[in-house]
């Protein structure tokens, strides 16, 4: 099989994990938006790590991947560590003065900065269609949720920008650590981080923990292992490029979870918004699969 073969099957694979990734994401951040007000931003990081490592480690014992933990590029791990705490608590702090969807606005600019962020640490060739991906996403997200200005100036707002800056970067120290490091190493290893960091920050000001929220934590636990375990496998076997544009169907989740459980239709404008992300998508997954039938495969044996 030719290298442009396999990159493109694995760009289409990775789309797919991506667009499962954004819906537990949502999920997710539903969750951290509730625990906002309740408990500090870095505390809030470190109960996302300890509430997902035991489902976690059964993965790995699930796996028997054990001897694959060790091996591995542990500065770059541990930078992504410090990633994730500095994500997880800006974006908790972004939300406590956002609403949800002003947040995505801001945070949507993480797709662009993937792109560069790639071309740059990763050595990938960004293709043209990518580039314009992630274009008409952006524009679809700005139609549909019509931001004002007030969210780009206040503290919140930045707090959200400095989130998408250290998940782009997260992002893309996980496809070069994918290179060689298994995807149980990535899973564990950013969560023991997360959960041994923030605690160790979020000490001083540490709240004891509601026994009425148990319900909203081990939710967090769930969507919080299957977003980690989805977007891991979405940044291992595709491009950063052709998967980053995916991040914008949060868009499509947000209103279907605002139908569902708020009966709350979105407007026309959000729909016309939303039909120009999807077409964004839509556009990369025809391209992938053009460019896979102009180059069958070389030299693979049947």
């Amino acid at each position: 099989m030719s290298p442009q073969h396999a990159a493109r099957r694995g760009n289409l694979r990775s789309i797919a994990f991506m667009l499962v990734a954004v819906g537990f994401f949502c999920f997710m951040d539903t969750i951290l938006k509730l625990l906002s007000s309740r408990y500090p931003a870095l505390q809030i990081a470190a109960l996302r790590g300890w509430v997902a490592l035991p489902l976690v480690v059964l993965w790995i014992q699930w796996r028997h991947a054990w001897h694959t933990l060790w091996r591995i590029r542990w500065p770059l791990h541990v930078l992504r560590g410090m990633l994730a705490i500095a994500m997880l608590a800006l974006f908790t702090h972004g939300l406590r003065g956002l609403p949800l969807t002003s947040a995505y606005t801001l945070f949507f600019i993480a797709p662009l900065l993937i792109m560069l962020l790639s071309s740059r640490v990763l050595g990938e060739r960004v293709q043209r269609a990518h580039w314009w991906a992630v274009g008409g996403g952006m524009l679809g997200v700005i139609v549909a949720l019509r931001p004002g200005t007030d969210g780009f100036v206040s503290w919140a707002g930045l707090a959200v920008l400095g989130a998408a800056a250290c998940y782009a970067l997260s992002a893309v120290l996980g496809r070069l650590c994918s290179r060689t490091d298994s995807s149980e190493s990535l899973m564990l290893w950013i969560m023991v981080m997360a959960a041994l960091g923030g605690s160790a920050l979020a000490a001083p000001q540490w709240v004891a923990v509601r026994a009425d929220d148990a319900g909203l934590l081990i939710a967090l636990a769930v969507v919080g292992f299957g977003g980690q375990l989805a977007i891991t496998e979405a940044f291992r076997h595709g491009q950063a490029s052709a998967v980053a544009p995916f991040e914008y169907t949060a868009l499509a989740w947000g209103m279907g979870m605002d139908w569902l459980l708020w009966h709350t239709a979105p407007d026309p404008v959000t729909l016309l918004g939303g039909a120009i992300v999807v077409a964004s998508g839509l556009y990369v997954v025809r391209h992938e699969k053009k460019q896979l039938a102009a180059h069958p495969l070389q030299g693979e044996i049947a």
